[in-house]
């Protein structure tokens, strides 16, 4: 029901403990349908913050209220006039309007989110499914992670086992996307998210595995990686980021169950601060493994294996991991034709967490409707990978700062901790290799990252 501006809808009582002592219809049924009593603490959110300042304050305030009734969001504007030792409420102006359902496509996008801040390890795979790459944090999975790195060009399927599935693998994704999977060397239940490189109209180019359990570990520590020596303890690395980044992860997956009302309905006000919460929490796990990565660089000890590769190959591996988060900008990314080739002496993994910074900042930082173009060549000794965006371009003084750690260039709010430019050069050096740019302001940038060739490739 709608009720003009001026009507007095209800009246309520409170006490100096904000419980509700009495209170007329309608607001006395949506006291007991969002869980309270009569007398009891009052139970809409909005509502408890509003006659608990008035209280406080000894200040008659006044507030539009919104509250979720069932299926039905509900509206009204109170009064909160400070009287004996709570609060006279007034209630005016109760509207009542049917919830939207929020759309599929944004609820799966969430929910991806969501996968990703909680998953314990992530593997990258081509079109057949076969493995690329894989990355872990966590001792438990490191074997399994091991495994993976040594079968690459493997199904996945050779690897984590699905449950109760007898047929030649693999499947169909979609028949494998959240299916439970069992390997040696863990008693946790898992299960897999496949999350598709896709253009409408097309087959998936590629996939990104995520490996999750609903069940916490018991004993989950940072590991060092396969291919590099192990460095000297690192406070963040591994004993500050495994503690944290887990609770972290936990408090980001709820936020964001609240945020897309999954858990039941909730007020607007109420969701986008939910969505905050979420938002301040990837940051901070993004911030943990800049950091982990900053202590192993600059550790004395850190050096590079060299693996046969061709930048090519790992341009374009690089290019598709980040295909879903071009597109979602509307940014096209020309990536080196298979022909290309820059054969070097450079360690895989390395090469690949370099170019995900590039082409990830360029996607970050330039316009809607652009492109990102990836390309290859041999130049001398050296094999190349550039990477050219569409962006503002930086000016020369900018250009000497932007290698610089915790360089953000005075921009806020992007997400950015202002490491992975200056990780990414102390990466490029420990291959023998060294990472540049050209620029110029309203001309895009250019990052040149450079390695030794291959003189037999």
């Amino acid at each position: 029901m709608t009720v003009d501006e001026g009507t007095i809808v209800a009246r309520a009582i409170s006490d100096g403990q904000d419980r509700l002592l009495s209170a007329d219809e309608p607001l006395a049924a949506l006291q007991l349908r969002c869980g309270g009593d009569i007398p009891g603490m009052i139970a809409v959110p909005e509502l408890l913050d509003l006659v608990g300042r008035a209280r406080r304050a000894c200040v008659r305030m006044t507030q539009a209220i919104s509250a979720q009734d069932g299926n039905d969001a509900i509206t009204f504007w109170v009064e909160a006039d400070p009287e004996g030792e709570g609060c006279a409420i007034v209630v005016r102006s109760w509207q009542t309007a049917a919830l939207i359902s929020e759309d599929g496509a944004v609820a799966e996008e969430r929910r991806v989110a969501i996968d990703r801040q909680i998953a314990e390890l992530t593997a990258w795979l081509d079109s057949g499914q076969r493995l690329i790459a894989a990355n872990t944090d966590c001792s438990e999975l490191a074997p399994l992670a091991d495994a993976m790195a040594q079968g690459v060009g493997r199904c996945w399927t050779d690897f984590l086992q699905p449950e109760n599935v007898t047929h030649q693998q693999p499947l169909h994704w979609r028949l494998l996307d959240g299916g439970p999977v069992v390997f040696a060397g863990s008693s946790r239940p898992w299960r897999v998210s496949l999350i598709p490189q896709i253009r409408p109209g097309f087959e998936p180019s590629g996939f990104e595995l995520l490996l999750l359990s609903d069940q916490a570990p018991s004993d989950c520590v940072a590991i060092p990686q396969a291919a590099a020596p192990v460095p000297p303890r690192g406070l963040v690395g591994q004993d500050l980021a495994p503690v944290l980044k887990q609770p972290i992860a936990r408090i980001v997956a709820n936020a964001e169950t609240i945020r897309t009302r999954l858990a039941g309905p909730l007020p607007d006000a109420y969701a986008e601060y939910a969505g905050e919460i979420a938002g301040a929490g990837k940051l901070l796990l993004d911030l943990l493994d800049d950091m982990a990565d900053l202590e192993v660089v600059e550790a004395d000890s850190f050096s590079t294996t060299a693996d046969y590769i061709d930048l090519s190959d790992v341009a374009r591996q690089a290019a598709g991991i980040l295909g879903v988060r071009a597109r979602e900008k509307g940014i096209s990314i020309t990536t080196p034709a298979p022909a290309d080739s820059a054969p070097a002496l450079a360690e895989f993994r390395r090469v690949l967490q370099v170019l995900l910074n590039l082409i990830g900042n360029a996607i970050r930082y330039s316009p809607e409707g652009t492109s990102v173009d990836v390309r290859v060549d041999v130049n001398g000794d050296r094999a190349r990978a550039i990477v050219a965006d569409e962006g503002p371009g930086l000016s020369l003084e900018e250009q000497g700062r932007v290698f610089e750690k915790f360089e953000r260039l005075g921009r806020s709010g992007d997400g950015g901790s202002g490491l992975g430019l200056y990780i990414s050069r102390r990466l490029a050096r420990a291959m023998n290799g060294e990472l540049s740019i050209e620029s110029a302001p309203g001309q895009g940038a250019r990052f040149i990252l450079e390695v030794p060739l291959d003189p037999e490739g």
